[in-house]
This record gives C-alpha cells, structure tokens and sequence, in this order.
C-alpha cells in the first residue's frame, strides 16, 4: 500500500523537533524560513523596551518617569508575545523584502536609541556599552532560537526535577565513586586557608571554570558518541520510536517496505544540536550530583570540623554564620564542583558508570535520529519536488500520492 501523508503532518512534526529542542533537524532549516519568524516576538519585545527608551529620552523625562515608561514597555511587549508567536507560526516564510525590513528596522532601533542618549548627555562609554549589550542579546536570541535552547532549559529543568526525585537512587550510585577521589581534599589545610581569603565572587568563578572544562572536555566525546549511535532504522523500532509523536499515525511498513531505512547523514548544525541536548543533559545531572555531593561535605564539616579545628586550619578566626563556619560552606562549594566535573566526564568514560548515566541520555538521541528518518521520508511523499534536505544520502524513492492544496511546510 503506497505511503500516504498530509503537509499539515510535516509541519506538525516540525513542530515537534522544535518543542524537543532539536530544530535543526527540520528539513532544509533556513533563516528566513525558520528562525526569523520565530524571533519575531523577541525582537518585538526589545523594539517595545526600545521605543519607551527612546521616547523618554526625547521627552526628557528620567528618575522615576524613566523608570515606568520602561516597565510599561515590558508588559506591552510581554502581553503581546502571545499574539505575535501565533502570528509568526501562520507565516511559512518571510519574503525576502520582509526579512531585510524587519532586520534593518531593528538596526535602526537599536542605533537611534544611544544616539538620542548621546545628545541627552550620554558619555561615550555608556554608548559603547549600550551597544554592546544589545548586539549581545541579538545574538543570543539568534543562538537561542536556532538550536532550540529555550525548549531545551525547559527539558533540562524537568530533567533536573525528575533526578531531585529519584535523587537517593542516583546519589546512592555517584556518591560513593565521587568520595573516593574527592575526601582528602576535604582535610587539606591548604585548600581551606584558600577559601578563607576566596570572596564569593570568586567562588562563582571557580565554578564557572569547572563547568567550562566539563563542556571542553566532553565536546570531543560527544561528537565521537553521535558518530557511534546505532541508528536501528527496522520498522518495529520506528513503530517504537514515533510514539507519543504526530508520526504514530503512520504505518511503519509503508515507511520501510524494503527492511530498515539507509542511515541518514546529518549536518554539522544537526551534529551541532545534538550535542548541544547532550551536553546540558550531562551538566543538569553532574549538577545535581554536585548539590547531593556538597550537602554531604557541609554535613560531614559540622559534625567533624569545631570552630577550634577551623582556626587552627585556617591560621584566623573564622567567620561563622550560624553554627557553621563560613569557610566550609565555600569549601564544600568547590570541592563539589570539581566532583561534579569529574562525574560528568567519568560517566562517558567508565563502562559502568556509562551504563547507568549516559546510556538513557544516549537513548533519547537515538529516538530523535529515528524520527527524523521517517519525517524525511514523508516528506518526499508530501513534497516530492521539494530539494532534498542537505546532507541526506541518496535514496530509494516511494511511490507518491498527490496532497491536497496547502501552505508549503
């Protein structure tokens, strides 16, 4: 029986990839196409800020004014995110006339801003900084909605919950493995003399350097695992895979007729994405093991370190808040972040400790491959003269069934 779908399945699907934080995976993803109409709310929402900005600024209104105006414009930017995100799923594809308004409309916006600033005695350096932020939050808002990560915060958060709950199990498993290479840190006078003359400032610091080389050091690992993961493209294992997905209503066996789907070769920005969902998986889980791992410290300090063993590590006497001196907490801070950065990278390396911690994170990426297999292949029915998606190795062809008329996907 001839492979049968709808253009409305194919942008279902792709809506799909992008609520899974994966929206590169979507066929022939493209600025115009994709990412631009899904920032326009976004930089809606900065032009809002931008105009009440500069309105003020030409009114002359500062101080307390100042400060409504600008709160006004994020509630008038915010109560209208709604209507311009439906508004921007309704549009299939900026001309290219539209796109290049838009963009150099929001340049303007952003520049007429420090310039009305610079007359209302503005110093250099506050336009260069203004500037600077701005075309920051640009970009981060192209980055955020290119690879999806607002989905992917939302995945990881839920992630984060679901280990909190089950947080005795994966404690019970990382705990043990991580007290053996970090306990004797936790007695080494040096390291607490350390975080005695350490401010909190820099404690973030330290945390941030170990979370920079966990991401460093896993990077080269992960791009090695996504070439490794075993793409079972039989059609029970698509049956499987498209659960839960608006590809369940597809029959397998139309999908693959022949046994399993070629393999499919992926982009760099697809390789990109993965990576990007396997790399905050791993921080979310170190994270949590990290927190397990700290509370464990502070506890152990209480009971073993007395504000006399404290002084006499320390060389001073320590600053307590409440029954706890404060140099503990700082300690236990550090420690648990490096036990967290070797966590995250002992867990892709170790054969146990890969059983129980990368394989499920493995599993999901596995899923996502073999979704987009089959959305690939519907969409050749759907869409039979549409250019093949960059990447994707020639293949068999399935027989074709005319859609009816619709918006193109």
């Amino acid at each position: 029986m001839p492979l049968t779908a709808s253009r409305a399945l194919v942008r279902q699907t792709e809506r799909w990839f992008v609520r899974r934080g994966v929206p590169q995976m979507i066929a022939r993803y493209e600025f115009r196409r994709h990412v631009l109409p899904r920032m326009v709310p976004y930089l809606a929402l900065v032009a809002f800020v931008d105009i009440a900005w500069f309105g003020s600024l030409a009114a002359g209104a500062g101080g307390r004014s100042h400060e409504l105006i600008g709160l006004a414009a994020v509630v008038a930017g915010i109560a209208a995110w709604p209507l311009l995100t439906a508004w921007s799923r309704r549009i299939p594809r900026l001309s290219l006339v539209t796109a290049w308004t838009l963009l150099a409309g929001y340049a303007v916006l952003l520049a007429a801003v420090p310039l009305t600033a610079l007359k209302a005695g503005w110093s250099v350096a506050g336009f260069s900084y203004y500037l600077l932020v701005a075309v920051s939050a640009t970009a981060g808002g192209y980055l955020v909605v290119t690879y999806g990560l607002l989905p992917l915060l939302r995945s990881a958060v839920r992630h984060a919950i679901d280990d909190m709950r089950n947080s005795l199990r994966l404690q019970g498993r990382a705990l043990p493995m991580l007290l053996f290479v970090t306990l004797f840190f936790f007695f080494t006078g040096e390291l607490w003399q350390a975080m005695q003359r350490l401010g909190w400032d820099r404690v973030g610091w330290v945390l941030l350097l170990f979370a920079a080389v966990t991401i460093l050091a896993s990077a080269g690992r992960l791009r090695d695992e996504i070439g490794r993961v075993e793409q079972d493209l039989r059609p029970e294992r698509l049956s499987h895979a498209c659960k839960r997905t608006p590809l369940s209503t597809v029959d397998m066996a139309d999908v693959a007729p022949d046994g399993p789907l070629a393999p499919v070769r992926l982009t760099n920005g697809q390789v990109t994405n993965l990576l990007v969902i396997l790399a905050t998986r791993q921080l979310v889980q170190a994270a949590v093991v990290g927190l397990g791992l700290c509370g464990f410290f502070v506890l152990l300090g209480v009971l073993v370190v007395t504000r006399d063993t404290a002084e006499q590590w320390i060389g001073a006497d320590p600053v307590m808040l409440g029954p706890v001196p404060l140099v503990l907490l700082k300690n236990a801070t550090v420690i648990a972040g490096f036990g967290s950065m070797y966590f995250a990278v002992n867990s892709m390396i170790d054969g146990e400790q890969r059983h129980q911690f990368f394989a499920p994170i493995l599993d999901e990426v596995e899923r996502i491959l073999a979704v987009h297999a089959v959305y690939l292949t519907v969409r050749d029915v759907v869409l039979p003269n549409a250019p093949a998606a960059r990447g994707r190795p020639v293949g068999s062809e399935l027989p074709t069934q005319p859609a009816a008329p619709d918006q193109p996907s």
